[in-house]
């Protein structure tokens, strides 16, 4: 049987506030949402000025993460690619997901959206920066 680490209320909380502090630096308003392992969301938040559609979006981009083990941006970078039927997955092919790595298993990610695609990933890679432990191995390719 397998031992693996599950996001707490309080590991929720902690990244939210780090990449809120991260936007907010940044002078943008964004929603940031943060799923479990099975893509249950665990926390959502719009800040004030934050596009309403945001609050759909950036929890179907860490649901992308969930899916795949790999960044949201994999997807958009397939769309950009001419690979079309990528638009037919059960994904947001946007960039600004992040998955969220313990001891070599997936057990959630951080989703941004608001701004654009760029600066939605650099708030959710400080949100998962500020688990303790956790890491992001995804390399890219």
């Amino acid at each position: 049987m397998k031992t693996i680490r599950v996001l707490s209320q309080e590991d929720a909380r902690r990244m939210a506030a780090a990449a809120e502090s991260e936007a907010r630096q940044s002078g943008w308003n964004v929603s940031i949402a943060i799923c479990d392992a099975g893509g249950h969301a665990l926390w959502l938040q719009r800040m004030d000025g934050a596009p309403l559609m945001s609050a759909q979006v950036a929890p179907e981009k860490a649901r992308a993460c969930i899916l795949s083990g790999k960044p949201s941006k994999v997807y958009e970078d397939m769309v950009n690619q001419g690979r079309i039927a990528a638009l037919s997955m059960p994904v947001v092919p946007l960039e600004g997901g992040e998955p969220i790595y313990f001891d070599g298993h997936i057990i959630g990610a951080v989703g941004v959206s608001g701004v654009q695609a760029g600066q939605d990933a650099q708030v959710a890679r400080v949100g998962v920066a500020a688990l303790d432990g956790a890491n992001h191995l995804y390399a890219g390719a």
